[in-house]
């Protein structure tokens, strides 16, 4: 009884085996009918890539992607004959194809019993990847237009995909042609779009290494590490995208303003000389100059000239007038502080004489940016102390009400 039992198993795993390498011969034979129900032909050989004496076989894989290359041909041959094709339908079933041919390829690369290799389906996969390759391109461009970034991105990453495999090699496909320079840049910029920073950021980096609209690469994958607060990738991408547009603002600012604020004075004064050279009269940059010199080097001298450079080469911006109006402003206030300390009425009357002429060569100058921004506190301030140690009263009661206004309006 037991051995009845033991062929009656035998059978049935045979008779399965049987049935699932029958479905892949279904579903070959109904890729190939021109009125194929490509649905069904689907099912039949979803099991055979699961049952466990199939899903081994290259002949199962490669069929999967021949159903799935029969769609997209059938609807790519509507274009052919002038016929509006199903596009949707189209670019799935190709983007489908894929993964089931690099299966296939992999499979069918396995030694045999003998150590052998003797691929059926190679030349095959690399003819027909080969030339799909294109609709790969178009298809991104497709779900593009319907506004589906994220399936736009995966089928550029299929095209690049295919470009990349080393099978491939040698093939028009693997060409590093204009067309596949400007999907790497679109890729990129949908990839921002995208809410995944890291994936945004591959993309970006296999960008920019290409002329085609690199600084927008440079720039956005600046962006993307910013997103992440990445401080050391940030100042590398800058460093690398200088080194590609040494005439940009966009990257020696940005430089600057990092060396400024990590206490790197002397790297920040090297890249602004630099900027300088090449042109002496950027009121920026001499405002940054000022800035590095005031709170970096503590060489008041040296900050009150960049300031004035600032001024000369652009004196309808506020902060201009208000850098150098803080410059004697501070000092004033240093030589009150002093003079409060000063026990002889002599020598405090002196220094007070002193500060009061400080304050007096501030003036201007807040008047001045206060002027060009009237609604700015941060001259308004200074602006009262200076009219305060000056006796102006009547000036100080007007800035007094003009400031309480503003903090009826904040509030």
């Amino acid at each position: 009884m037991k051995q009845v039992v033991l062929i009656i198993g035998l059978c049935l795993v045979t008779t399965a085996a049987f049935a699932q390498k029958a479905a892949v011969t279904g579903a070959e034979r109904m890729a190939k009918d021109s009125r194929a129900n490509f649905n069904e032909a689907r099912k039949l050989i979803g099991g055979a890539l699961e049952h466990p004496e199939t899903k081994d076989d290259a002949k199962t894989w490669y069929v999967a992607g021949q159903v799935e290359d029969a769609q997209y041909n059938a609807e790519s041959t509507k274009q052919i004959i002038g016929q509006q094709p199903n596009e949707a339908v189209m670019y799935n079933a190709l983007g489908n194809a894929l993964p089931f041919y690099i299966k296939a390829y992999g499979l069918d690369q396995r030694p045999d019993d003998k150590g052998k290799i003797k691929p059926k389906y190679e030349k095959s996969i690399k003819g027909i990847l080969g030339a799909n390759h294109l609709s790969y391109s178009n298809g991104g461009v497709y779900y593009f237009e319907q506004k589906d970034y994220q399936k736009a991105f995966d089928m550029w990453e299929q095209y690049f995909e295919i470009a990349n495999l080393p099978f491939m090699a040698g093939t028009k496909a693997a060409a590093r042609d204009s067309n596949y320079i400007i999907i790497q840049y679109y890729s990129s910029m949908i990839a921002t779009q995208l809410d995944n920073h890291e994936l945004a950021i591959k993309a970006l980096n296999r960008a920019k290494n290409t002329s085609y609209r690199q600084d927008d690469v440079f720039q956005n994958l600046i962006w993307m590490y910013q997103q992440q607060n990445d401080t050391v990738n940030i100042e590398k991408t800058l460093n690398e995208g200088y080194a590609i547009f040494p005439d940009s603002s966009y990257y020696l600012f940005n430089l600057i303003n990092i060396y400024i604020s990590t206490d790197r004075n002397e790297k920040a004064l090297e890249m602004i000389n630099a900027g300088l050279a090449k042109d002496a009269t950027n009121s920026l940059l001499h405002y940054a100059m000022g800035s590095v010199y005031e709170a970096g080097l503590k060489d008041i001298e040296k900050a009150e000239a960049s300031y004035k450079k600032a001024l000369e080469y652009d004196p309808n911006t506020a902060a201009n007038h208000s850098n150098l109006g803080r410059i004697y402003y501070n000092q004033a206030v240093n030589k009150l502080n002093d003079a409060n300390l000063i026990t002889d009425a002599k020598l405090y009357n002196e220094e007070k004489e002193v500060a009061k002429s400080l304050f007096d060569k501030a003036r201007p100058y807040f008047e001045k940016a206060h002027q060009i921004e009237p609604q700015n506190m941060e001259y308004m301030i200074p602006l009262r102390t200076v009219y305060y140690n000056l006796n102006m009263n009547e000036e100080f009661s007007a800035i007094e009400e003009k400031m309480e206004f503003r903090y009826d309006d904040d509030e």
